[in-house]
């Protein structure tokens, strides 16, 4: 792995990013009906996936940090799995789309758009190759049914 940050606290900084830039930038703001019960929804539906996620974790008995995909046990191609290889990063940038919703400023949206950036190549890519370096063709194949993100 090139750099060992958790995927929470990337999370938390990039949130923290989008806050300043919320108060510190003058124009780009928006509002519309219904604002926080989008967030509402894009909150529970990135609980349910990340929650979804890390049992499927847990009931194939392998490691969820990621920090350390050498200690993969097993590779999980079910459940959500099935439609994207990285849904508890997808979770994460749920999250990240309702707080720009909350802050309402429409620049937060290049912010998570380099999120997105920072961990497929920080994060993805190198578990990415431990995973293929590990499972080999199994990988391979699952990488050709099965989208990145969503």
């Amino acid at each position: 792995m090139k750099l060992k940050i958790p995927p929470v606290v990337v999370l938390f900084v990039f949130g923290l990013l989008m806050y300043l830039l919320a108060k510190f930038l003058p124009f780009g703001y928006f509002h519309f009906f219904g604002r926080m019960y989008m967030v509402y929804f894009l909150f529970t539906i990135a609980f349910l996936i990340g929650l979804f996620a890390i049992i499927q974790f847990f009931v194939n008995k392998t490691t969820i940090d990621p920090r350390n995909p050498d200690k993969v046990s097993s590779l999980v191609v079910s459940g959500l799995y099935r439609y994207s290889r990285n849904p508890m990063y997808l979770a994460l940038l749920l999250i990240l789309f309702g707080w720009c919703i909350i802050l309402g400023n429409a620049f937060n949206y290049i912010l998570a758009v380099i999120f997105v950036r920072y961990m497929n190549r920080f994060q993805i890519f190198p578990e990415e190759r431990a995973l293929r370096k590990r499972f080999g063709k199994e990988y391979a194949l699952y990488c050709s049914r099965v989208r990145r993100w969503f």
